[in-house]
């Protein structure tokens, strides 16, 4: 049984299968994907797609990350509209519409049942018996169970580069990096696959790295 954390997809469909062959996920592993898996790449519908189905064959865990966060905020109440598009949101729609922008309610009535499921099932954080897995990290000097939902999702440098006083590693995404972010209390492990990186892995508890091409 093995255990992996996988950063930032962002749409990056072949990255991801790339990723997926490095490993070979077996029924008894357990992968927690960190979130972030829509919007800016090419191809964020049929990334939920593989996630959904991958689910079906081994043990996952699937986080919010802060776009899919403003993505269920436009979808159910309409809001931060050019907050979302200004953030890549534009691939998202046109990934599930094939239009550049269509309504909240559009959009909404274009997302597969199993999808929808999915969206609403994201988590915010994820522990185990030595670490804690969060999309973007957490305020430091508050409890995990304390934590503010919008930091869980956005928090960068305060995160960071300030120790979390908490007994166990955070494996965190969110912030890309041009190689994984390793400090004595946290490990960092978005590599940027969107922007031309690679698609980084972590194996707990040896902290392995496994990536898919750049």
């Amino acid at each position: 049984m093995r255990t992996f954390a996988i950063g930032d997809i962002h749409g990056c469909l072949e990255k991801l299968e790339d990723l997926l062959a490095r490993i070979r996920p077996e029924s008894d592993d357990s992968l927690i994907f960190l979130g972030d898996y829509i919007d800016r790449g090419d191809s964020p519908k049929e990334v939920v797609d593989r996630l959904i189905d991958l689910s079906s064959s081994a043990r996952c865990i699937f986080l919010r990350g802060n776009h899919e966060d403003m993505f269920l905020d436009y979808l159910e109440w309409g809001r931060n509209r050019d907050l979302y598009l200004a953030n890549g949101g534009g691939s998202t729609i046109r990934s599930y519409t094939d239009e550049w922008i269509q309504t909240p309610t559009l959009i909404a009535r274009s997302l597969p049942p199993e999808h929808r499921v999915f969206y609403e099932r994201l988590t915010w954080y994820y522990e185990d018996d030595d670490y804690i897995y969060v999309h973007a990290g957490i305020k430091p000097g508050i409890s995990l169970y304390q934590q503010a939902h919008p930091d869980l999702v956005w928090i960068r440098d305060e995160f960071i580069f300030a120790p979390t006083g908490l007994p166990k590693k955070v494996i965190f995404a969110h912030t890309p990096f041009t190689l994984p972010f390793v400090r004595p209390d946290k490990i960092g492990i978005d590599t940027g696959a969107v922007y031309g990186g690679c698609l980084t892995a972590i194996e707990l508890p040896s902290e392995r790295f496994v990536q898919s091409f750049r």
